[in-house]
């Protein structure tokens, strides 16, 4: 874009300046709709969810043997929900302002196999193609125990065919991981700012691990290409793709669950809080649709997104989703929170979801590293830059009273509110590497 667009751009979109700027700054959604009109724009519903979890449920005896860190919930991938009371207390301290109601970690940070919530869709997408190619041979029936595809067989059958990712690190990683395991030759192609303990994780389970001086978009873009040429490589989308939505959106079902366990319940007098740090928007998308569908209207999801990279921000906030990337109106997407580290929104769920997610924030590097040692110093749970984006939602969500107004909020209603934030990776990450962006804190 040229100046004088981007001069009109941001008098239709005045937000468009901070963003430019590099400001952190936030926006609730004017267009926010019920769950009932916002559900058909989304092309998918409750049975689509339905299928994915049932899925899941088949694998698990496969993943109980496949994967020992999933014997004890029988092959089921899920991460716990805890209370952090000590960090909200230091987050009030912090921002000088209260959190009224309970501050909880959803910690997908440590979810196994992968230690992100790319376990999550990432994983469920490499099954489904699995289980297709299997079912289609006939080797795999609906109704077979699937602990039958750990064998040297089903590795033979699958070495047959390949798999390719573009990816920032984690959705290579459980990609990576996952396809490795089941026999597929697979291939991430990884961005600038992947780090190098991932490439070496990757390579270290038998992955090809692609390296690009450029960002996400390019990565994603050069393993389409090489595998259009290749009529037996799978090439898994992380911008597009349905399947990967599906596999996050079983979270919402799963964190019901939890949260019947735990005595919290969500309501009208009740209501929910969601802070998920967004990349390309998959993943958050994907875990908001499934919460939507478990909760209806009374869980409010909000996306947190680094100053370098906010491009869901963007791409909803001016109605250009994919159309607009944060290169054109002049931000370089550099950010160490390199999971979030995409220029670029995916259009699908930039359009499947802008009438459903309450709005956005951003925040620097900077404060996401400050963020990760309280939280480290708090509760001593460590997380990864990106995996911290979240945590500054309960803020502004009580700070703001015209939202609270919005949304017809009572002083008693928030203050039985539930905030929670969605911990994305950090499980894996080497001690030597944690250290280093403990250091990068400035307090």
């Amino acid at each position: 874009m040229n100046q004088i667009e981007i001069e009109c751009l941001i008098k239709d979109n005045p937000l468009v300046d901070k963003l430019i700027k590099l400001e952190p700054c936030y926006w609730f959604n004017p267009n926010i709709t019920t769950l009932e009109i916002g559900l058909n724009y989304v092309g998918l519903d409750q049975q689509d969810i339905a299928e994915a979890s049932n899925r899941l449920k088949r694998f698990a005896p496969y993943l109980a043997i496949a994967f020992p860190e999933t014997l004890a919930t029988k092959g089921i991938i899920e991460s716990d929900v805890v209370e952090i009371d000590h960090m909200k207390t230091a987050l009030e301290a912090r921002y000088n302002q209260n959190i009224a109601g309970k501050l909880l970690l959803k910690k997908d940070s440590h979810l196994p196999i992968s230690g992100s919530i790319k376990a999550r869709g990432g994983i469920y997408e490499v099954l489904t193609h699995a289980e297709k190619l299997a079912i289609e041979q006939g080797l795999l029936s609906y109704e077979d125990n699937y602990s039958k595809l750990f064998s040297d067989e089903f590795k033979q059958f699958f070495n047959q065919y390949s798999i390719a990712v573009g990816s920032t690190g984690n959705l290579g990683l459980s990609i990576g991981i996952m396809s490795a395991k089941l026999g597929f030759n697979v291939s991430v192609h990884m961005s600038a700012d992947a780090r190098e303990w991932k490439k070496q994780k990757l390579r270290s389970n038998g992955v090809n691990v692609i390296e690009y001086e450029d960002d996400y978009s390019v990565a994603v873009e050069q393993g389409r290409k090489a595998a259009e040429s290749d009529p037996s490589c799978f090439f898994i989308d992380d911008e597009n793709s349905k399947t990967l939505f599906l596999g996050y959106s079983v979270a919402g079902e799963r964190l019901k669950q939890q949260f019947d366990h735990m005595g919290i319940v969500v309501n009208r007098e009740n209501p929910l809080f969601v802070y998920l740090p967004c990349g390309v928007g998959g993943g958050p998308g994907g875990v908001a649709f499934g919460l939507k569908m478990a909760f209806g209207d009374h869980v409010h999801c909000i996306f947190a997104e680094p100053t370098h990279s906010p491009c869901m921000f963007l791409g909803v906030y001016t109605g250009l989703h994919d159309k607009i990337s944060v290169q054109d109106i002049g931000i370089d997407n550099l950010t160490a929170a390199d999971g979030l580290a995409v220029g670029r929104a995916s259009g699908f769920v930039g359009r499947a979801m802008e009438r459903l997610l309450d709005g956005y924030y951003t925040l620097s590097d900077q404060e996401m590293y400050d963020l990760l040692s309280l939280l480290n110093q708090t509760e001593n749970i460590q997380l990864e830059p990106s995996a911290l984006a979240g945590m500054k939602g309960a803020i502004i969500v009580n700070h703001d009273l015209q939202y609270q107004q919005r949304l017809q909020l009572t002083p008693q209603q928030l203050q039985h509110a539930t905030h929670l934030v969605w911990a994305t990776g950090g499980g894996m990450v080497p001690a030597e590497e944690m250290q280093k962006y403990l250091n990068a804190d400035a307090s």
